[in-house]
């Protein structure tokens, strides 16, 4: 039997092997991506290679690929290839060219998003920022330093790329390549020297002889041949510039990205779904979801400012790799559906009837043949429609929604009838040894600091990520003040103006303050101080919250605390401007520098037991040990009672944390409506909590037994309320119309353990509330309990015939089931 299965997977592998092995030509037309000849629609979904680990990515690839995608596409980010010039690093999940092979070996194509700036709420857009201190440099824009930098960057990864054999015609599985990225969307403010650049960019890309086509998204005079493709919620009124360009969806926004103190955003499963199959009515050939894995910003990669460390998005693979139900088989079975009409969606003529200003038949069909298939769509918000189509039946098309009819007489999917299992994920502590966890600490040293003698100094307030060359969050700026009991420096107000994200303020060694808007931007710090004749030491250190990442030349706008002014004031006057003082400067913490995250370099530290003077400190580093769960399901730190800091997991980086920073109690929804036009502000949700609370470690970061955590706390938390938890999928409902298939499946090992309700007939409310309608088939539960008690999975279909009631009278009878999860 093993034997069989083997031959079995080989023989997969080399059919899958000779699709791509050969090489393939890569072509298109207004109808279809053509690749080697067959023409194709194509549906794509992002996967960052940086946002999750070398060991999350197969799985995620074949996820992906379960949930019907064709395509991986993904950005390559320079800041982390490039971190210094001409240094480079492509190790670890920086090694795109395997994230490229593990594609091809799962028969999957890909899209490679050079730009090389990306956007993508990462820091500083993905520009290393060596790039900003070069002398006469300005960014994407007509400048030669500049476009030299690009060049040299974009060519050395379409060089590996060619080495490696990842272009379709070499046999890989590259087979659309993108340079810049959203340029249009900002193209205006760089005047006349944009358009020169944009034409130099076109010509560059088009230089490297890639063979496969090059693509410029949300740039609608993208020079020809490049194809110009659209970004959005919705993207069914775009029209490529050329004729003979396929319309492509390179970003459909599965959800939004979430800011430090703002709520979690949520697209629903039937808006998606939507938005995608309206596309495709309408003549899309390639729809690309944006993010399909969002994962994970580690480290300091989240951009802003005040982009979270979880990326998660809302999207379909959630930030620990989990299927996100429903949305991952309702698009699933979205994907299925129109595939079954990919010939004549590529090869039919296309024709339209409106029913009225909503609603509209969109007929693809092949007079050859006799062969159709149609899009019924019905763009009102509120209201459902009944269309009768004579010998090809009667429908009913909900508001907002698009049925899909096979033969154009059958109705195979609707977008607004979801009929894929909810999941229910729940956090447990599940090792005993890990409930009380033993903590000890140590200051951050800043004798020097606060003494204010820093490394280098200038008589200015400087910039700050120019100055830190992103090499720390934190810059520290001090100076001397003098004083005497005569002087009118007494009874004063230190103000400082900055733009830094952060501030915490120190005078003669005291604290006096720390202070930061909700948003991230400029605000003017103010504290009364009090000063001791003679000479006063004023320390001051700015923070940054990941760096700004979009804009029209955001690259120029400042952190820190550039230029001030800083004053003391006294009676409402300015006493004394500190702005051109001598500054001393040192960039990051000492405790950086001496690497305390490093479990291998804490033993040379001297470590305190955790007591009640370390609780709630400002400024301290915190350390503990914990076994590494068992089991496989996905590993996060529950960070509350902490203030705002960083987390490392035995010297790995698993981001920032903010968890004391509360979401507002206003504007959050109980229930999401899904129809009309979604925005980021639209059902979102998590008012009165902390923003994140929950912070991912990936099963790789950990060791076989006890691993080392280290947390930086910068404004004061406690630790003790620090915990390890496991997410696991404990509680799954599914709820299918009459003709279909109700799929129900625990996660891993875990098996169906009990069955909390079923229902036949017109159940009421929505998982972990159900209730039995007016109607209900008395058999089901034990029907259900059969099929489902034990098993890792089940499936029933749902129709009268099953549950032995053909004389049901409900028009449109629904099967509920809500079970249980267990470890097997």
């Amino acid at each position: 039997m093993f034997k069989l299965q083997y031959l079995v997977v080989r023989l997969i592998a080399t059919l899958a092997c000779i699709s791509f092995c050969i090489g393939a030509n890569v072509s298109y037309d207004s109808n279809a991506i053509i690749i080697n000849g067959e023409r194709h629609i194509i549906f794509s979904g992002s996967i960052h290679y940086p946002r999750s680990t070398v060991q999350m990515w197969p799985d995620l690839i074949k996820k992906a690929k379960d949930g019907g995608l064709d395509t991986i596409e993904t950005y390559i980010f320079w800041d982390r290839h490039e971190p210094q010039q001409r240094k480079y690093d492509f190790s670890g999940n920086l090694d795109f060219i395997k994230f490229f092979k593990l594609i091809q070996e799962a028969g999957l194509y890909a899209i490679m998003r050079i730009g090389p700036y990306v956007c993508a709420e990462w820091n500083y857009g993905g520009f290393p920022m060596w790039l900003h201190n070069m002398p006469g440099i300005q960014l994407r824009t007509d400048n030669q330093v500049y476009k030299n930098e690009m060049q040299i960057f974009t060519t050395k990864i379409v060089d590996m790329c060619k080495q490696a054999k990842l272009f379709a015609p070499q046999g890989g599985p590259i087979i659309l390549a993108q340079i810049e990225n959203e340029y249009g969307n900002v193209m205006e403010p760089y005047g006349n020297a944009g358009k020169t650049y944009i034409n130099w960019c076109a010509q560059m890309a088009e230089s490297l002889n890639i063979g496969v086509p090059w693509i410029m998204c949300q740039q609608s005079d993208a020079p020809q041949p490049i194809i110009n493709t659209c970004n959005g919620f919705y993207c069914e009124n775009f029209t490529p510039n050329n004729p003979n360009s396929p319309k492509m969806f390179t970003e459909n926004w599965l959800g939004w990205f979430k800011k430090w103190g703002e709520k979690d955003p949520y697209r629903t499963a039937e808006d998606v779904a939507f938005s995608v199959a309206r596309f495709f009515q309408v003549g899309g050939v390639l729809n690309n979801y944006y993010m399909y894995h969002g994962g994970t910003n580690f480290g300091r990669t989240s951009g802003g400012p005040f982009i979270t460390t979880s990326y998660d998005y809302n999207a379909p693979l959630d930030e620990y790799g989990n299927l996100n139900q429903p949305k991952w088989g309702h698009l699933k079975q979205l994907h299925a559906s129109i595939k079954l009409g990919e010939k004549l969606l590529t090869t039919g003529t296309r024709s339209n009837k409106n029913y009225s200003d909503f609603v509209t038949l969109t007929k693809f069909s092949n007079q050859a043949t006799g062969e159709r298939f149609c899009f019924l769509s019905n763009t009102n918000v509120s209201n459902d429609a009944t269309i009768d189509l004579q010998v090809d039946g009667k429908y009913i098309v909900p508001a907002w929604s698009v049925s899909i009819l096979d033969g154009c007489n059958k109705e195979i999917y609707n977008t607004a009838k979801v009929n894929s299992q909810i999941s229910m994920f729940v956090k447990e502590k599940n090792e005993k040894e890990n409930e009380q966890l033993s903590w000890s600490w140590v200051a951050e040293p800043m004798r020097d600091t606060l003494q204010g003698k820093g490394t280098f100094k200038a008589n200015h307030l400087l910039e700050q990520k120019g100055t830190t060359v992103d090499g720390s969050d934190y810059l520290w700026y001090m100076t001397n003040v003098e004083s005497n009991a005569t002087s009118s420096l007494q009874n004063i107000t230190l103000q400082v103006n900055t733009k830094g994200h952060v501030l915490h303020a120190f005078i003669n060694s005291r604290y006096i303050g720390s202070q930061w808007r909700s948003d991230g931007q400029s605000f003017v710090f103010e504290k009364p101080i009090l000063l001791k004749s003679g000479t006063n030491t004023l320390t001051l250190l700015s923070a940054t919250v990941g760096l700004k990442n979009y804009d029209a030349f955001y690259d120029t706008i400042p952190t820190g605390i550039e230029g001030g002014p800083i004053y003391l004031m006294g009676d409402g006057k300015v006493a004394a401007d500190l702005s051109y003082n001598t500054w001393s400067y040192k960039v990051g913490l000492n405790g950086e520098m001496e690497q305390f995250y490093n479990p291998l370099l804490t033993q040379k530290i001297k470590w305190d037991a955790l007591n009640k003077i370390s609780i709630g400190r400002r400024m301290t580093w915190y350390k503990t040990s914990f076994k590494t769960p068992s089991g496989t399901d996905p590993v996060v730190l529950d960070m509350q009672g902490m203030g705002k800091g960083h987390a490392w997991v035995n010297g790995l980086s698993i981001g920032r944390f903010w968890p004391s920073l509360i979401v507002g109690n206003d504007g959050c929804n109980s229930t999401c409506d899904y129809r009309g036009a979604y925005d980021s502000k639209k059902c979102a949700g998590n008012c009165g909590n902390p923003t994140q609370r929950w912070y991912h470690v990936p099963r790789s970061f950990l060791s076989n037994d006890t691993n080392t955590l280290i947390l930086f706390e910068e404004i004061g938390g406690n630790p003790q309320q620090v915990s390890i938890q496991t997410i696991a999928l404990r509680t799954i409902c599914g709820n299918a119309n009459e003709g279909s298939t109700l799929e129900v499946s625990c996660q891993g090992s875990d098996i169906i353990s009990g069955i909390q309700f079923a229902s036949y007939g017109d159940p009421k409310g929505q998982c972990s509330s159900f209730m039995k309608g007016s109607l209900d088939v008395g058999n089901v539960s034990t029907l259900v309990k059969k099929a489902c008690i034990g098993m890792k999975n089940c499936s029933i279909e749902v129709n009268t015939k099953s549950f032995g009631s053909d004389n049901i009278t409900n028009s449109s009878p629904r099967l509920a089931v809500q079970a249980i999860c267990s470890k097997n």
